[in-house]
């Protein structure tokens, strides 16, 4: 799947990996060009394909972007749900639209990241212990 340039990609895995050097948290991010469902339940099929469930803290992040259908989230785990604001993924969701609406994916992706890592870092900081539980690449899907 085509979607993002290498140079694109490589921007969201340094965006990921930057994120996670602050902190124990871990983010992924899963592109599709479709989604056939309501975006947070195809997020939350995603976020257990990928086993985000399973760190060790529950503190997984998952950016969800369909980017022929135009749609969006962002999700959580139980231990980050837990400590942020109320309306912390849907203002961050603002705030990566701000991007999208101008086409710009990538940074839309970007900004949710680093929105995200900052989160991670307040109430998930990094341990000298700490180790990568989960993969820093992009989950491509096919979607249907």
């Amino acid at each position: 799947m085509a979607v993002f340039t290498e140079e694109e990609q490589q921007r969201i895995r340094k965006a990921i990996q930057e994120a996670e050097n602050r902190s124990s948290g871990e983010i992924r991010v899963c592109i599709e060009k479709k989604c056939s469902e309501d975006v947070l339940d195809r997020s939350a099929k995603y976020f257990y394909q990928l086993n985000m469930h399973k760190t060790k803290l529950r503190h997984g992040i998952l950016i969800y972007v369909a980017t022929v259908d135009r749609k969006f989230a962002i999700i959580g785990d139980a231990g980050i749900n837990s400590v942020v604001p109320a309306d912390f993924w849907d203002a961050t969701k603002e705030d990566m639209l701000q991007h999208f609406k101008y086409g710009d994916i990538v940074e839309g992706i970007v900004t949710g990241l680093k929105i995200a890592g900052e989160q991670l870092q307040k109430y998930f900081p990094h341990t000298q212990d700490n180790i990568n539980e989960l993969p820093d690449d992009i989950a491509f899907m096919d979607g249907d």
